[in-house]
């Protein structure tokens, strides 16, 4: 098991107090909004199982989802829409969503440390950190509050537009979900870019 703290010590060794992690979810899905968490953890909080979102159940980001809150200094969490992704992009979405998470910090971060490898569009001090989400404890602790919350949102979307079964893939090109397509067209909230390819085929 990696050490998830030891980046953030060597940080802290550098003289840097304030670090808070950022991360993303839903780059890749045909529909819906991408969300981003920005999180400040105090040093060494035990977190059991904080991990990689990708890397735990539903089951255990709920768990942690609460536990995280309540122990961080700040966590923000925030959405780039749909119109947003089609106009800029979602790489630059993404960042935007993630800088509109640390926005809400306060205290503000000293250094954001940014999952992946780029922190273009970020507004304070930061670095990036490929697969930080397995690297560093508050990145971590950003990607679980970043996929529980839009994971909630696509459940409340799937209520609006039942026919797609949002709640079960979350908006990502499944089978099922491009049967759907197939059968009822896209919805408001679906990413016209994102499909381009699937129109083309047919």
């Amino acid at each position: 098991m990696s050490d998830l703290w030891e980046i953030e010590r060597a940080l802290h060794r550098e003289g840097i107090a304030l670090v808070c992690g950022a991360d993303e979810a839903g780059r890749g899905p045909l529909a819906g909004p991408v969300c981003a968490a920005a999180v400040m953890l105090p040093e060494g909080v035990e977190l059991p199982g904080l991990d990689d979102s990708k890397k735990l159940t539903e089951k255990k980001r709920e768990a942690l989802f609460p536990l995280i809150k309540e122990n961080a200094v700040a966590c923000g969490i925030a959405f780039a829409t749909v119109e947003e992704i089609e106009e800029l992009n979602i790489l630059r979405a993404a960042l935007l969503a993630m800088d509109r998470a640390i926005a809400q910090l306060d205290p503000k971060p000293d250094l954001a440390l940014i999952d992946g490898n780029t922190t273009k569009g970020i507004s304070v001090p930061a670095r990036s950190i490929v697969g930080g989400d397995g690297k560093c404890a508050c990145i971590a602790a950003a990607s679980v509050l970043a996929k529980v919350t839009r994971d909630r949102l696509m459940r409340e979307l799937a209520a609006q537009y039942p026919q797609y079964g949002f709640e079960k893939h979350k908006g990502y090109g499944t089978k099922e979900h491009y049967a759907a397509l197939e059968k009822y067209g896209p919805s408001p909230v679906h990413r016209p870019s994102f499909l381009k390819k699937f129109y083309a085929k047919r």
